[in-house]
């Protein structure tokens, strides 16, 4: 007598929990996709369902509004990398200097390289006309990312190794070239190759420029580290 097969259902259902499990990054990655290629107003929230192989009623079920669902594209793809971001400022062990290079070329392996700079480019191209966006935006993106290179520069400051300046200010000086970065690989970086940017140099010449601007002499001296003393001359016992 042989025993009854297994009920031909249970691998389909545990195939469906794994569908049903992925399917609101499904949906975020169709979201991010269609917004940064049609823009956030022209897209429907119909194509976005049907990108992503699921149906409109589906789509409200994780996400009630086109609105909710842009906000959530942020925090998936903007703001948890400003979190782990401020793990890793605190956790930093070397110079501020160092530190402040390290970030700014991780925001771009992190950001500006990936699928999630088109977001920026959203934001200054569209957010005008989405106030609520545009404050949330503010809130859970401007604002920490500014916390976090603050805490960079004050911690210089606060060590001798940068000099007094004005820390608001000097964080817009430090942002602003990284939005021109991805602005270009976004419009004539796209189609036009002679005037696509090398981001890592750039950001490397920004370091650079900036460093020599905050830095103090015994700021300097951090950064290339302790000078060897000259090993004195032997003496000759008074020979010539």
């Amino acid at each position: 007598m042989t025993l009854p097969a297994s009920p031909p259902a249970t691998v389909p259902a545990a195939l469906r929990q794994r569908r049903k499990e992925a399917r609101p990054k499904e949906l975020l990655d169709a979201a991010l996709d269609l917004f940064v290629e049609k823009g956030f107003a022209a897209t429907r929230s119909e194509e976005v369902a049907s990108r992503a192989g699921v149906s409109k009623g589906t789509l409200y079920l994780y996400y009630p509004s086109k609105e909710e669902l842009l906000k959530e594209v942020i925090r998936h793809n903007v703001v948890n990398q400003i979190a782990e971001g401020m793990e890793i400022v605190r956790a930093f062990e070397g110079s501020s200097s160092d530190l402040l290079a390290y970030v700014l070329h991780l925001w771009w392996e992190r950001v500006g390289e990936t699928r999630a700079s088109g977001i920026l480019k959203l934001m200054m191209s569209e957010v005008r006309n989405f106030p609520e966006i545009a404050q949330f935006w503010v809130d859970e993106v401007i604002s920490p990312a500014h916390r976090m290179i603050a805490e960079i520069v004050q911690g210089g400051i606060d060590r001798g190794e940068f000099r007094q300046v004005n820390v608001e200010n000097a964080v817009h000086a430090l942002v602003a070239p990284l939005l021109f970065l991805v602005m270009n690989k976004h419009s004539l970086g796209a189609c036009v190759p002679a005037a696509k940017l090398d981001p890592q140099a750039v950001i490397g010449a920004q370091v650079d420029l900036v460093l020599h601007g905050l830095q103090t002499a015994a700021g300097r001296a951090i950064t290339a580290g302790p000078v060897k003393a000259k090993a004195p001359r032997k003496s000759n016992g008074g020979r010539r």
